[in-house]
Formats: structure tokens, sequence, C-alpha cells
């Protein structure tokens, strides 16, 4: 039996419908994770979801982005930062990030996630969103030697870093994200999942999804 509110539900149906003519960057790429000359990237790290929020919160907002996507670093710019202020600084979700690659750039799409996964791994889940926020940023610059640069500006250490992102040191768990966003019905980037229904990545949006979720789990 359907047991979601009559707002829950329409709330839901309007954002699956909206997200599927939204712009974003579209998954073409057939699966599969290989270097631009088709040899096995280097698969060694794995790290857990980057969470910010409650991580026991009873609504999960879950953004699967490309860091190569110029629609996710919209998406990163103008919606996050009111997402952040209202319900993530709050704990009144959990916000978690997971990596999508297209890809849309063959080396950034690639290397840009396992400098942040680096940069995970070796300060914390904070540290990780304060660098990706840094990725988004610098878009139009990324590169070996910017990702050790920026790594500075979040306690990290440079070399780690560059060599994470050159490397794909954290292919296994990038490509597992991957697939699992496959599986929940992703195909473009940024995808928005409330509770594992998609809506618009939009504040408006997302934010009356968020809303109406706390609702139902009260």
């Amino acid at each position: 039996m359907d047991d979601l509110s009559p707002t829950r539900r329409s709330l839901l149906l309007a954002g699956g419908a909206a997200a599927a003519s939204l712009a974003g960057c579209l998954d073409s790429s057939g699966g599969g994770s290989e270097q631009p000359d088709g040899t096995a990237t280097v698969t060694t790290g794995s790290v857990s979801t980057p969470v910010a929020g409650d991580p026991e919160a009873d609504v999960t907002v879950a953004v699967y982005e490309d860091f190569a996507c110029p629609h996710c670093a919209t998406f990163n710019q103008e919606v996050y930062p009111d997402i952040r202020s209202e319900y993530v600084e709050s704990g009144a979700i959990r916000y978690e990030h997971h990596d999508f690659p297209l890809p849309v750039d063959q080396s950034v799409s690639l290397e840009a996630p396992n400098a942040a996964r680096a940069v995970q791994d070796g300060v914390g889940d904070e540290a990780f969103f304060e660098y990706a926020d840094l990725l988004f940023e610098n878009q139009g610059s990324l590169g070996p030697d910017r990702y050790a640069s920026l790594a500075r500006e979040v306690d990290a250490d440079p070399s780690t870093v560059k060599t994470a992102a050159v490397e794909q040191a954290y292919e296994a768990t990038i490509e597992a994200d991957r697939e699992g966003g496959i599986d929940a019905g992703v195909d473009r980037t940024p995808t928005v999942l409330v509770d594992g229904e998609t809506v618009e990545a939009s504040y408006e949006a997302l934010s009356a999804a968020i809303d109406a979720a706390q609702s139902d789990s009260t």
C-alpha cells in the first residue's frame, strides 16, 4: 500500500518529471572508466561516501555530480549554498556527495574526483566538501598542478592529492558510486535524490521536497 501523503507524492512526481527536462550533462559514455589510451586505471584507495550535515538525520539528500560538468558547478555555486545554510548546517538532513563521471571531460571528470577523495582520505569529510567547492570554482583550469595547489587550501598534502588524481587511486570507489547511480536511474549530472526520489536541481524544488520528507517522517 502506498503510504506517501498526497502532498509528498505530487512533489515527487512533479520533481521527477521536471528533472527529465532539465538542462544537465548527459551520460553518453556507455559505462567503463578507461584512460584515454585505453589502459586500465589504478585501483588502490577506498573511502566511504562523503557526508555533510547530520549522518543520522531522517532525510537524506544524495547528489550525483561530475566535477567537469558546468551544470554541476552552477548547482554548487547557486543552489547548494542555500541548502547548506538552511538544512545542512542545522543538521536537518544527511547530505551525500556521489561521484558520477559521465565523463564530460576525459581527464578532469576522472582525475578531479580522485583528487577530492584523496583529500577526504587524508583530512576528512569537511575538507572534502571545501575542496569540492574549490574544484567547481576553478573548473576551467583543473589539472594535476591545480589539484595540488588547491589541496594546500584545505591542509591536504599536495603531492599525495596530485598523485592520486593522476594515477586515479580511488577509481574503485568512484566507479562503485557511478554504478550505484546508474542503478538508481541517474543518467545526467547533477541529479538530486531526496530519500531516493529524483527532485529538480533547484532550491525551490529541493527545499519543498525536503520539507515534505521531514513532515512525512514525523
